[in-house]
């Protein structure tokens, strides 16, 4: 099971190309065993025939002429007959014939050959037989045997044999051979098997580069055409893409629909107090204040929702930044203060412009209110869980925060001093839009003495 899941997260053209190498490797491997045992045959019938020749013509000799006993038989034409202990041998006799009334080539020099029966068998009477036994030093040669009934002069034997090792030595030649040609043709199938699959799988690399590019913000559908099998994939993609971009404007709709309609009403209210009593009145504007704060705020939330599913929305951070910066050092220009950016070229986040300006420009914000002098803003990119991560890095040289506190800042309406203007809930409208891109919002201690809001987002690695 754990090997079936290992192999369930591998590519296509990984799992193509090792299945058709398999099988390939496994046919040609059974087509050479079942050749290298059929050549075997065919080199053991060819050898078993030229014995059996020599085999013929020693019982033609031992048939033409006279006593069997006072006959003499011929050299078979092969001087390797006469060599001594060649492995080429030749042996006549009756079965129960003692070692002396034995006739042989000179090869065997005094030894006898062995017999492919049982001594007094006669079970296969009349048949040739061939088989390998072991000859003379032990050496293995393959032999023929037939039997030669001469009437009255009584029954021989015919025994020739020939070294087994000549067959094996061509077996050898030829598994050789063909080893190096089904390696060549086992080489030349995966190539072609290679090719296959990647000429078979463009389509499906073509469809991966369009999603990407509107991922990346470069297109709003899937162009082209596909095969049949691939085309309704693209097909269901782009009605995705469009119920998507249908449900964004909805969502949009409504949300600037709700916007007007209580934003008007809270503005009457305001303007109608201004008669009522001055204690009365306060409290009106007071409650009213929060209500339009509540009101922004999950409005907020409820666009930040809608445009944090968008496909294909990507953002460049410089400007963003390098905007924000210019903004709030005219704001903030009375007080001295050293805005300093540092963001790499070409960082891009995976979202909307507004949200990426809003969450950026709440933290920078709330760092220039408590900093004495200075406000440094980089942004670094890292890669985590293989997706590319933006971390913005907004730091102050201000009285920064007791750890304990930190967590409390993120909670909606707190606020650490309330001379100082605001609502309580730029960190909050930050962490909630943050976790909308699946990204967190952290405060830590800054190097400048101040605190340092970490804030990390999805971004784009091109």
């Amino acid at each position: 099971m754990a090997a079936v899941r290992d192999w369930a997260g591998r590519s296509i053209a990984l799992r193509l190309a090792a299945s058709a190498l398999f099988w390939s490797f496994l046919i040609l491997l059974i087509a050479g065993l079942i050749l290298s045992a059929l050549y075997r045959d065919t080199t053991e019938r060819a050898f078993d025939t030229r014995l059996l020749v020599h085999a013929t013509d020693l019982a033609s000799d031992l048939v033409s002429q006279g006593n069997p006993d006072q006959r003499e038989l011929g050299t078979l034409g092969d001087p390797r007959f006469d060599l001594p202990l060649s492995g080429w041998y030749w042996q006549v006799g009756q079965p129960d014939a003692r070692p002396r009334d034995i006739r042989s080539s000179r090869s065997l020099f005094g030894a006898q050959l062995p017999a492919l029966v049982e001594p007094g068998d006669d079970s296969r009477f009349g048949e040739v037989r061939k088989g390998y036994r072991q000859g003379p030093e032990e050496r293995m040669l393959r032999l023929v045997e037939r039997d030669i009934d001469l009437g009255e002069d009584g029954r021989y034997v015919v025994r020739v044999a020939g070294p087994a090792d000549e067959i094996e030595s061509e077996v050898r030649r030829f598994t050789f051979s063909l080893t190096i040609t089904f390696g060549l043709l086992g080489i030349a199938l995966g190539l072609t098997t290679l090719l296959q699959i990647r000429f078979g799988l463009v389509p499906l690399t073509k469809l991966r580069t369009a999603v990407s590019s509107i991922r990346r913000g470069e297109a709003e559908r899937i162009p082209g055409e596909y095969p049949r099998d691939i085309a309704p994939l693209a097909q269901e993609l782009n009605l995705l893409l469009d119920t998507n971009r249908e449900i964004l404007e909805r969502a949009r709709t409504q949300v600037g629909n709700l916007a007007h309609a209580l934003k008007t009403p809270l503005s009457v209210i305001v303007n109608e107090v201004g008669s009522a009593p001055d204690e009365v009145a306060a409290r009106v504007r007071e409650q009213a204040r929060l209500m339009r704060d509540q009101v922004n705020y999950h409005l907020d939330r409820a666009r930040a929702a809608a445009l944090a599913g968008t496909l294909g929305t990507i953002t460049e951070v410089e400007p963003v930044v390098a905007g924000l910066a210019r903004t709030f050092q005219k704001i903030y220009h009375d007080r001295g203060l050293i805005l300093e950016t540092a963001v790499p070229p070409g960082t891009r986040f995976r979202g909307e412009r507004q949200d990426l300006e809003e969450m950026i420009g709440n933290l920078i914000d709330n760092a220039c209110k408590w900093a004495r002098s200075q406000v440094e803003v980089s942004v670094e990119t890292m890669s985590a869980d293989e997706r590319v991560w933006i971390c913005v890095l907004i730091d102050d040289d201000g009285p920064g925060l007791p750890d304990e506190a930190r967590a409390e800042m993120l909670k909606r309406g707190q606020r650490l001093d309330e001379t100082k203007p605001g609502s309580g809930l730029g960190l909050s409208i930050v962490g909630d839009l943050a976790a909308l891109y699946r990204g967190t919002l952290t405060l830590q201690r800054s190097p400048l003495g101040g605190l340092k809001a970490k804030l990390e987002l999805p971004g784009d690695g091109g």
